[in-house]
This record gives structure tokens, sequence and C-alpha cells, in this order.
């Protein structure tokens, strides 16, 4: 924006900020751009989003969304606005609960700004259902960088499998709500009519959650269908129990992980501690707990746990007491990547509220789904495990699920890591033959790799490290250099909803195809045959010259290109000259991630002045390198696969040394 302040004398004039950090009018801009032809033409769900987006301070953000949704609950204004005054009265004739929760995050009055976010909610609201334009809003929210947390948000796949294994009920109870999936997941389900309940520490997050829980009531209640109003309270589930004597038949939750300031001092001695006092430093068995004391006799629990609170040795014993007294049934790990943190497993802890009148279960389900095939279903084989376990039918054990006897875990540690009790792999012995061949295919790959170094001898006095030099700004001035980068934008990413396909750094450095998305951009560049690829982050710089399969494709955020005269300088030469380890001293800036990496600004840089045909000796030289590179990581990856088909094969007895 501040490129088009410079360039255009027409664009329109701040409205607010500082001169450092301006605010503008975004109706004004819109036309502005519309009228240049820069701007790409949103969808109306696309530019209601963009207006909550962009909601200055962005601390409010969630007010917008709340008010939003109130908006369209009432069913909008029909093209009228609505006052604050009125939007709470109509909500008053809905629940005067309901408008009494939400008024504390409506304004006396609407601010310009919020104005036209509601004026397009509106006309979405028209144009849409107005809960499924809610529930576009919502997911939008959820999956920007304004949620700030995965507590906001539980996927659908794992809400349905948490409330699949805990079956149904008339009264379903979240406490560490988020903004509602998991109730709102129990609400939509067939069977049982089921009313929800829940606590949420963020006011935000629960009149999100509400709102959204009022969507399918009032919906249940067109359709003739039998429906009670949501409850949710706000405050901390732990500290300030909102619900002390409800008994819910399903109990499911997401609740924060490695909290230790959860209350231990303050809750020494609360009732809900049935099975020991949790240790400071084990704030999940806390909630478990807590889950069991809203849980009626017979009722069933699933939660979301850390894998480390199956092993840890300060829980153990409160594990041991679950174990024993036949509450927890299940524990699922989950394959890493469902949600955040996205680099771990995450477990399910199945458990249920024993009948004293009733023996005890004696028998414990633990399921690895990481053990599954990739791109496998994941629900489906879950429950049938549950099922197959519930209905104590034997010898349905498999590689990823297994019934053990409660005994076989209460050893010294207690380690409820499911990985541990499932059976050895039953895939049949290796193939000698085959692994034969492939060792020998593995000798021709090395002699490849080898092969693909480039011919070098020992220079004479001048090289190319000590002739002239030349900087890139000035060749930029020159014109004989170009650099690009695409324009950050705040845009959502949203892949099925706007993304394009573009080029990314991890592109780049893999050789490959663009695969990443990003917000449609007008003056996004495009890759031409030669130019240069540059990552803007990393601990060292990687120039490549682009592939033929990555012409064409759309620059993406993080990226330079570099396009130079094809008739002054070898593209491969630069980019040869460009990746020198030296130069990240001269152009690394150190970010602000934790990760020390550097920012990349290649225009800091400088490279040799040669003549053009001794630069197309270097280059060449410079391409063998590259694909040298590429054989070598092909050769460690096919390396590492071999040798544990072969560990693998000496251990089956299908392989054997040649000694013996």
């Amino acid at each position: 924006m501040s490129n088009w302040r410079r360039r255009y004398a027409d664009f329109p004039q701040p409205v607010a900020g500082t001169p450092g950090s301006p605010q503008f009018d975004a109706q004004a801009v819109e036309e502005w751009l519309r009228g240049q032809g820069k701007l790409h033409q949103a969808s109306l769900e696309q530019l209601a989003w963009r207006h909550i987006e962009n909601y200055q301070p962005a601390a409010q953000i969630e007010d917008a969304l709340i008010a939003s949704g109130a908006y369209l609950l009432i069913g909008g204004g029909h093209g009228v606005p609505v006052t604050p005054k009125r939007l709470l009265a109509q909500l008053r004739t809905l629940d005067r609960g309901l408008a009494e929760v939400l008024s504390s995050a409506l304004p006396q009055q609407w601010t310009a700004q919020l104005a036209t976010v509601l004026e397009t909610v509106d006309q979405l609201g028209r144009e849409k259902d107005p809960e499924v334009a809610f529930e576009y809003l919502h997911n939008q929210y959820v999956n920007s960088a304004q949620s700030m947390s995965g507590l906001a948000n539980t996927p659908d796949i794992v809400a349905d499998l948490l409330l699949a294994l805990a079956g149904s009920g008339a009264v379903t109870f979240d406490f560490t709500t988020g903004t509602g999936s998991i109730l709102r997941s129990a609400a939509v389900r067939d069977g049982v009519p089921t009313r929800c309940y829940g606590q949420e520490i963020k006011p935000q997050y629960a009149l999100i959650a509400l709102l959204r829980l009022w969507f399918v009531h009032l919906r249940a209640l067109r359709s003739g269908r039998p429906s009670s109003p949501p409850v949710l309270h706000v405050g901390d589930s732990l500290l300030a129990d909102a619900f002390p004597d409800l008994r819910a038949d399903v109990v499911v939750a997401n609740f924060p992980f490695g909290i230790h300031d959860w209350g231990h001092d303050q809750l020494a001695y609360d009732s809900r501690w049935v099975y020991g006092l949790p240790p400071r430093t084990e704030p999940e068995l806390a909630w478990v707990q807590h889950a069991l004391a809203h849980l009626r006799v017979g009722g069933t629990s699933a939660v979301l746990m850390p894998p480390a609170a199956a092993l840890r040795p300060a829980g153990r014993r409160i594990r041991a007491e679950l174990v024993r007294a036949g509450t927890l049934r299940a524990v699922i790990a989950l394959p890493p990547g469902l949600m955040p943190p996205s680099g771990i497993s995450l477990h399910i802890w199945v458990l249920t509220q024993p009948d004293p009148e009733r023996e005890v279960s004696d028998r414990l389900l633990f399921v690895d789904t990481t053990a599954m095939p990739r791109d496998s279903p994941l629900v489906e084989p879950v429950l049938e495990a549950w099922r197959s376990y519930l209905s104590d039918h034997e010898g349905s054990d498999s590689r990823f699920h297994r019934v053990i006897p409660a005994i076989q875990v209460l050893d010294g540690q207690v380690d409820l890591t499911p990985w541990r009790y499932l059976p050895q792999s039953d895939q049949p012995n290796i193939d000698p033959d085959q692994t034969l061949e492939k060792v020998a295919r593995f000798g021709e790959l090395v002699e490849q790799t080898r092969t693909s170094l480039p011919a070098v001898q020992a220079a004479p006095a001048t090289s190319p490290v000590r002739v002239t030099r030349a900087s890139l700004a000035d060749l930029i001035r020159s014109g004989s250099v170009v650099v690009q980068q695409r324009a950050v934008s705040r845009t959502s990413t949203d892949a099925q909803l706007l993304g394009n396909t573009v080029l990314t750094a991890p592109d780049v450095l893999a050789d490959r195809p663009a695969s990443g998305t990003a917000s449609p951009a007008a003056d996004a560049p495009r890759v031409e045959p030669g130019d240069i690829l540059v990552p803007a982050t990393g601990n060292e710089i990687v120039a490549r010259v682009a592939t033929a399969e990555q012409v064409g494709a759309e620059l993406g955020p993080g990226l330079q290109l570099v396009r130079v005269d094809s008739a002054q300088f070898d593209p491969w030469f630069v980019a040869g000259v460009l990746s020198r380890p030296e130069n990240v001293r001269l152009a690394g800036r150190a970010s602000s991630t934790s990760t020390g990496t550097r920012r990349i600004d290649v225009k800091r840089l400088a490279i040799p002045v040669l003549p053009y045909d001794q630069q197309c000796r270097h280059g060449q030289a410079f391409r063998q390198l590259t694909e040298f590179h590429a054989r070598l990581r092909d050769l460690a990856e096919t390396g590492e696969d071999l040798a544990r088909e072969l560990n693998d094969g000496l251990i089956r007895g299908s392989l054997t040394t040649a000694a013996e």
C-alpha cells in the first residue's frame, strides 16, 4: 500500500493512525483499486471476511465476528440498518438470557467500520442461509492468525471421533468449549436429541460458541424437532466450576495442555480428586478427574491428551487408580498433524463412570493409528476396534489395536502409550532376492552419483573471487538485473475458497513443481525460463535456476526472483556465485523468529564480472553440482530404506552374513 501511495497521487488519504502506521477507509481503498483494475473479484462471503479480518483494533476482531453472528441470528435487517438497541430487542424475543450475555460484546452504537462489516454481513445473510454464512466466517477466523491457538477450534474429524467414542445421551458437556466445535457436532448428530452445556474461560470464544449452538437450536425448532437451548457460562472450569451439580451422559473436551498454574494449592482438598490429588505438573489428570466428576454413572467421557501424560512418572499413581477402578477403558494414539501441536501424536482417553453394582472391567483397549497406512481412513477402524472391545469379542486384535488385561499395565511405570502393547508386525518375511537386487541397484546409483560431479582442476592465479565484482543493486539500477517478490497480503489463504497454486520456498529446495497456495494477486510475478529463485529466509543462501516444471508458476510468499539479462549473464553462473556460503553474512539479517533463521536480501550481494564464455563454463559446473546435490539426496533416502530392509531381513532370518 505504501508503494501505491508514492506512485499514485489520487490514492485515498489516511483517515486515522499515525504517519508511520496510517489507517485507511477500506471502502475507499476498494473503490480506488477497482477503478485501477487491481482488485480481484471477491465473492460476498470473502468480502465479508475481509472486512472482519481487517477490523481495527485487531484485538477486537472477535467482537466484530460476534456482532456479525448476532446480526445473522436475528435474520439481519433486510437492507435496513439495525441499531444495537434494536438488535438486542430482537435477541430478547429469542431468549432474554442470550440477549443479556451478548450485550457485553455489543457497543452502544456502531462505529463506521463496524457498520460496514454489518452491511456486508446483512447482504451475505440474504444471499446465503445465515447459519451457513456464520459457519463460513467462523471457519475463516479459526484458520487465521487471529485465533492464535488450536484451542479455539477442534477439527471436525477429531470432534466426530470423540463423540462417536463417547456415544450419545440427553446431556452433553464440554468444559473447555473453545468456539464450540465439539458441542455443535453433538447438537447436529442424528439420533437422541441432546442438550449442550459448556464452559469457556475466554469470553469471546464462549459467545462465538453460544451463537453457533443457537443457530442449530433454531434450525431444529423450525424443522419441528425437539430441542433445548444451549447453556454456556464463562469462567475457569477448574477454579470456578459453573456446573457443580451437573452429571452428563457424555463429557468431551479438548482442554489446554501443560498449564502448571491450574490451581493446585487452592484445590488441594477438592472433592473431585477421587483418584488422588494431581501433582502440580500433571494438570491433564486434573482435567480428567473434572470430567469424571461431571459424568453420570454409566456415562462415557472422551478427552484429548498429550502423549506425555501416558508415561510421566509424576502421574503414575493416578493412572494406576484409573486402571484399577475400571474407569479408563481405552487409549487411542492419533496420527500427527490432525491439529495443533501438529508435530506430535495426540491421544484420546476414553473413560467411564463405573456402576458400583456391576463388575469392574479388567480389560484395556489400545489403538495406534500412527501404525496404519498413510491416507487410510481414521474414524471407522477406531470405532470398529471400540465396538469389538465393548462386545467382548475375542480374537479381534490387529497390528493397530489390541485388548490386554488391565493387570499388564500395572507395573512400576503404568505406561499407557499404545504402541507398547501392540503385537509384533505380521508382515511376511522380506524376499531376499529382491533385497539383493536393491543392493546391486544401490551400487549403480552410487557410481552414477560419483560421475555426476563436474570435472575440475586447480585454478590459475586469477580466479572468480579475485576479479572485479558488481553489486546487484547497481545492476538493478542499470536494468541488467530485476529482483521481484510477491506483495505481502493479509487475505486468508484457504485453498478451496481463495487459493491459487504458487511456487514456495520448499518447492524450490526440493526441485519440485508449485504446490503451495496463496490468495490471488493480479500483480504477482510469474516464473520465466532462466529465472533464479532464492528463498527469502534461511541459515544459508540457496539460489536455484527454475526447472521446466516451475516455469509459468506464480511466485509465492517467501521467495525472491532474480531475472538477469541473458545476453550479459549466464543464470547458472549467477545462481552459483549467489549461493556462496560467505554471502549469508552479507545478505542475511536477523529475523524476529526463535529459529535463528535470517532474512535474505539478495540486493546486498555482488557477483564477479567475467567474460560471458567463462561464465557459461562455470555455470555448467554449478549446474552439475546442483544435479549432484539432488542425486545425493536421493542416494541418502534410498540408502536409509535399504539399511532398514537389511536390518529387518537379518532379524527375521531371511538374510544372513557371507561368513555363514
